[in-house]
């Protein structure tokens, strides 16, 4: 299982927003990339390290202290990381379900 969250761990994810994107404000961009690379999924701080990441990629995407300009753009903005995170979620499943199995171990018998 360890080899198949290593082998996650060397993609790049690209997350794009679903309700706040940079057509609609000038503080978000349209995507960015989440680089799992140096992360270990197995462990607790591997996935704690990834929560940081893609916190840090969402707000990339959606934007950040929108709530200066209007209160209704930060709640998109809230609302947008919410998504981008579950979309970011969703993404590592599917691969991690879609990658090969780890190869399987063969013992030598004296029969």
């Amino acid at each position: 299982m360890k080899i198949g969250f290593m082998a996650l761990a060397s993609l790049a994810f690209v997350a794009t927003g679903v309700s706040a994107t940079a057509a609609e404000t000038p503080f978000a961009r349209d995507k960015a990339v989440l680089h799992l690379d140096g992360l270990d999924l197995a462990t607790v701080d591997g996935q704690q390290r990834l929560s940081v990441r893609m916190d840090q990629v969402a707000r990339t995407v959606c934007g950040e202290n929108l709530s200066h300009l209007h209160l209704s753009l930060e709640r998109k903005a809230q609302d947008c990381r919410a998504a981008v995170v579950a979309d970011i979620r969703t993404q590592i499943e599917t691969r991690t379900a879609e990658a090969p199995a780890a190869t399987p171990v063969h013992f030598a018998s004296a029969r």
